[in-house]
């Protein structure tokens, strides 16, 4: 679900996974250049392993370093699935726009039109926030995750969440400005868009992605895995740090994120669905539109939010001119980046812990998407004088 404060982000095009512990060497397909990327993220203050993963129209890279399972020290597999938190997003946010191709759902139609009562409070809320506002975080509904704690799922990992259960421990607390007038991101929005999407279809979010999205693009390692506590296929361990000790948080009830991040994927699904997406295949051109027309976040970044989609600048990269598209994603044990590019090049990094990492990996993760997708940052000028 989960980009933000409590539980860290997530990117599809690497993965990476670190451990404060020795890494193995990092092996790579082709990847000599992300091989110091995934190092640098499993470094001596990094995850227990990495991986990263970038496709272009000059070919792949694969590397991956360090180890998916702590105690057997097994290395990470470069095709490893893994849960991808806030990149689900865009998933749910592709599935929504499509409803909205279809006339089956209207961007600046009142929540309450398709979920009533739901969204309660003295302002009347539900009439005056509209869908478009829930895709972009411009609702100033509170975050769920202010005001649930890790520590609290840590304690029962396998119990079911209900989306509307999650919704009711956001609504109470105070709205962070008035619908439109800001912009605060917000899992609470995107555990709505699932309610409306089953709303409108007359099925669970999931079936929706599964049906719109996964099946047409032959996503064969992505899933929406609803209460499974696994991971299917290859996966490394995920682990926290809610102390000085790493806990395995693997086997977890993803229903806790739902539509806004209880997907499961790998680097090489996650780049083919952005790759997609951004050519048209999923949405028609007035929709890919929408979704791409973004509003400032306010960040330090520079960055602007669209439906579902993040775009980042990258004026320090050579590689990377107009910038960048993608999305963060943070579930407990995993942390992921994904994004791509206008002209055809994917990348997506995974570590295999989150949250607990420290400063040191956090900025090595910040650091290492668009270092693969678009090469290193140019060196700053020399000061004048010097």
């Amino acid at each position: 679900m989960i980009t933000g404060n409590v539980l860290g982000p997530v990117v599809s095009g690497i993965a990476a996974a670190a451990v404060a512990a020795s890494a193995s060497p990092a092996v790579a397909a082709g990847g000599g250049g992300l091989r110091p990327v995934v190092e640098r993220l499993t470094g001596p203050d990094g995850a227990p392993g990495a991986l990263a993963r970038v496709d272009g129209r000059d070919g792949r890279q694969v590397a991956a370093a360090g180890v998916a399972d702590v105690r057997t020290g097994a290395p990470m597999n470069p095709r490893s699935r893994f849960r991808i938190g806030s990149a689900t997003k865009t998933f749910t946010a592709a599935v929504v726009l499509q409803l909205a191709g279809e006339g089956r759902i209207h961007l600046d139609a009142p929540v309450e039109r398709y979920l009533p009562g739901v969204v309660r409070g003295a302002d009347n809320d539900g009439r005056r926030i509209t869908v478009r506002q829930l895709l972009q975080h411009t609702s100033g509904l509170p975050d769920v995750l202010d005001h649930l704690s890790p520590l609290e799922v840590l304690k029962d990992p396998l119990r079911h969440w209900d989306a509307q259960e999650l919704v009711d421990i956001a609504l109470p607390h105070p709205r962070e400005f008035t619908p439109g007038e800001g912009w605060g991101y917000s899992n609470t929005n995107y555990l709505l868009a699932g309610m409306i999407i089953g709303r409108v279809t007359g099925h669970p979010y999931g079936d929706e992605v599964r049906r719109r999205v996964i099946v047409p693009l032959g996503l064969h390692d992505t899933f929406v895995p609803r209460d499974a506590p696994g991971i299917p296929g290859p996966h490394p361990r995920g682990y926290v740090r809610p102390g000085s000790d790493l806990v395995d948080i693997t086997r977890l009830n993803p229903s806790v994120a739902g539509a806004a991040g209880g997907m499961i994927s790998s680097a090489a699904d996650l780049d083919r669905f952005l790759a997609a997406l951004l050519r048209g295949r999923l949405l028609k051109p007035a929709q890919l539109r929408e979704m791409l027309h973004t509003r400032p976040t306010g960040r330090a970044s520079g960055s602007a939010y669209g439906l579902g989609l993040q775009w980042l600048p990258a004026t320090d990269r050579p590689g990377c001119p107009h910038g960048f598209w993608g999305h963060d994603g943070d579930m407990l044990g995993f942390s992921v980046r994904t994004a791509a590019t206008m002209d055809g090049r994917q990348a997506t990094v995974m570590v295999n812990l989150n949250p607990g990492g420290g400063p040191a990996l956090d900025e090595a993760m910040d650091d290492a998407l668009p270092t693969a997708l678009c090469g290193p940052a140019r060196p700053p000028a020399p000061e004048a004088g010097g």
